[in-house]
């Protein structure tokens, strides 16, 4: 438990991504839409946040609600435009309608990245066979971390997949990160730790007020406190 651990803030506006910083945010997902669970925010958003704060930004890239990629050409071009306002990390995940990785999206996608990091976000807590899909994407060229809260319906009851998939690590399609995230809770965060993960999403964790409030400063500090093991 000596590495720091990564604490990942979502972020909707200029607002939230100072705030998070303050509050000893290590990394940023830029997102807007929270209705549909986070949706790709504008070129403009993500300029004007990349000038406000200096700590990492991942960008959604995701279109519409569900995890199909609808329409893969529209993805691209908007990883282009958030590259041009200076976006060089990312979040995207896509499946089938049975539940299996979609392949040919992702790759097209990843393609345009040429090279950046990303994130596999929440769609492995939707497919069919988290296993087969780790081992499809191991070798993708940026894939450094899958969100996730270890089952479709949060961290409760995903912690013992999150804390067996941890185990793993070395083996193929068990490189990347854990960044859990989905219903996280302070309470979760001993057995997490315990089991060697070291990075956390929060969304509504850091919004005392709800989704229609601003993230908070105090509500990030005292995960940052709680993780580098300052606080119960």
């Amino acid at each position: 438990m000596s590495k720091r651990a990564v604490l990942e803030v979502i972020a909707l506006d200029v607002e939230d991504a100072v705030a998070a910083q303050a509050g000893g945010a290590d990394r940023l997902e830029l997102v807007t839409e929270m209705a549909a669970d986070g949706l790709t925010p504008s070129a403009a958003t993500v300029a004007g946040i990349r000038a406000a704060v200096d700590i990492d930004l991942r960008v959604m890239l995701r279109l519409t609600d569900g995890f199909a990629a609808g329409d893969p050409e529209g993805l691209v071009r908007s990883a282009g435009e958030l590259r041009a306002a200076g976006a060089d990390q990312f979040v995207l995940g896509f499946l089938e309608a049975d539940g299996s990785v979609d392949l040919a999206a992702v790759e097209r996608v990843v393609a345009a990245l040429d090279g950046c990091r990303w994130t596999f976000h929440r769609a492995i807590d939707r497919a069919a066979d988290r296993d087969a899909l780790r081992k499809q994407l191991a070798d993708l060229p940026g894939l450094d971390t899958y969100l996730t809260a270890g089952s479709a319906s949060g961290v409760d009851e995903g912690l013992p997949t999150l804390v067996a998939e941890a185990r793993r690590r070395g083996e193929p399609g068990y490189d990347q990160t854990i960044l859990v995230g989905g219903g996280l809770r302070l309470d979760h965060v001993p057995a997490l730790r315990h089991a060697g993960i070291d990075a956390f999403h929060i969304g509504g964790a850091a919004r005392p007020q709800g989704w229609e409030g601003p993230v908070s400063v105090d509500a990030v500090a005292q995960w940052r406190a709680v993780l580098d093991g300052e606080a119960a």
